[in-house]
């Protein structure tokens, strides 16, 4: 992935892998395995816990600490409604850009 690539992405991640959490649930390594399994193979692991500790800090997610087999407690993340209503937010955003952009491509016809 180039430097273009990463920096684009910096900006549209929190809403990626809170649409990840739509409806599921998930810890810090699902969420990578997940982003992973969506074609975002490149993103470090250690970017999406800094991530997480960002929309954790912000509200958009609740957590709940989880025993684990082995090693320390799971933080499992859980959209709440604030999260919802960011993620709404970021797909309307979202959809603004990807029309303009087309259209800038096109020519601006």
């Amino acid at each position: 992935m180039g430097k273009q690539m990463t920096e684009m992405l910096k900006g549209t991640l929190e809403g990626i892998v809170l649409a990840l959490l739509t409806g599921k649930p998930a810890y810090g390594y699902e969420i990578t395995t997940l982003l992973r399994d969506k074609g975002f193979a490149d993103i470090a692991e250690g970017t999406v816990y800094a991530l997480l500790v960002r929309i954790e800090q912000k509200g958009l997610v609740d957590v709940e600490k989880r025993p684990s087999e082995k090693g320390p407690p799971r933080k499992v993340y859980t959209l709440n409604a604030q999260g919802d209503e960011y993620l709404e937010e970021f797909w309307r955003t979202w959809s603004f850009l990807a029309e303009r952009l087309e259209q800038l491509r096109e020519g601006g016809k």
